[in-house]
């Protein structure tokens, strides 16, 4: 499959990272197909992206006169066979869950041409794994999108050892092409790329906050005003270049047999998940939330990221 023969895009799975692929994909043109088991999500979708694209008009990222238009692009189909017919490109955002990825992956080869491309939206499992079943897993491949998947630019594209380089090229152009910052993953790993960085940030953010070394709210603004100020502007091993290479491994050699290395979740971690205290999708999480405010949170957050995404990735 050649770049330009992909015209037609099924997007299986239409929550929270799925609704933001179609969007994407159908602001750059592509003609979209979705699907989703639940009745909800299928019956919300151009509701959830309309808001989405409204925040775009708002920081003039996109015409407000062409939200109708991208909407117009995305149908609900009632079956996932129905949404993958016809498709040069499937991505599934199913269920972070191996099994539910490997029983998808065997059944959609019935549904699709043996040129069409099938990606996972995975953020954990390699293509590897979820293919595992597949007759055909040349084709297969992961695109690792961030979310919100339709403003966070970057998306991992991580071929398995069996995925042609023609599927592996093909799906960074486009992704490219449809204005994400795509990054090639040479080789498969547990979490790719940036979630492994992101793990062992979290471990030591983790280790800090259970031991009371700074509060919550601190924590936060210390790592947002130096760290996230930081890589907004350069990678991380362009700032060693910039402090110096030799300062850094000299603070490395002193710090990092004193950083939290084990594999367990803290305590007070654990606790929160046993309370069902997960975050803004129940209501509180490491901060607590007022009910009513959350949508607010979340689109105070969307806003700021659409201006970096602005500021920063906008070729205009």
């Amino acid at each position: 499959m050649q770049l330009d023969q992909i015209r037609q895009i099924a997007v299986i799975g239409l929550g929270r990272m799925g609704h933001g692929i179609a969007q994407t994909f159908a602001m750059a043109g592509c003609q979209v197909h979705g699907f989703d088991e639940s009745d909800d999500a299928r019956a919300t979708v151009h509701r959830r992206i309309r808001g989405n694209l409204e925040d775009f008009a708002r920081n003039d990222m996109v015409d407000g006169t062409e939200i109708d238009v991208v909407l117009d692009r995305i149908v609900v189909a009632d079956t996932e066979a129905r949404a993958a017919a016809g498709a040069d490109f499937v991505v599934e955002a199913i269920a972070e869950q191996l099994t539910a990825k490997q029983e998808f992956f065997a059944r959609i080869e019935d549904a699709v041409a043996d040129t069409t491309i099938i990606a996972s939206n995975s953020s954990t499992y390699t293509i590897s794994e979820s293919g595992v079943n597949m007759r055909r897993p040349a084709r297969a491949v992961v695109t690792h999108w961030f979310n919100p998947p339709h403003i966070v630019p970057t998306v991992e594209v991580v071929p398995g050892p069996e995925t042609t380089e023609e599927v592996t090229e093909t799906t960074v152009a486009l992704h490219r092409k449809i204005g994400k910052l795509a990054v090639r993953v040479n080789a498969e790993i547990p979490g790719f790329l940036v979630n492994r960085v992101q793990i062992a940030m979290i471990r030591e953010v983790w280790d800090l906050y259970e031991r009371g070394i700074a509060s919550r709210e601190d924590i936060d603004a210390a790592l947002r005003g130096s760290l996230g100020f930081r890589l907004a502007a350069c990678g991380p091993l362009a700032i060693c270049d910039f402090g110096g290479v030799d300062i850094w491994a000299t603070v490395y050699k002193g710090l990092a047999p004193d950083l939290r290395h084990d594999a367990e979740v803290p305590e007070s971690i654990q606790k929160l998940v046993d309370a069902d205290r997960c975050g803004t999708r129940t209501g509180s999480g490491i901060h607590d939330y007022d009910p009513q405010t959350i949508d607010d949170v979340t689109s105070q957050r969307d806003e700021t990221m659409l201006k970096l995404a602005k500021l920063l990735y906008d070729p205009q």
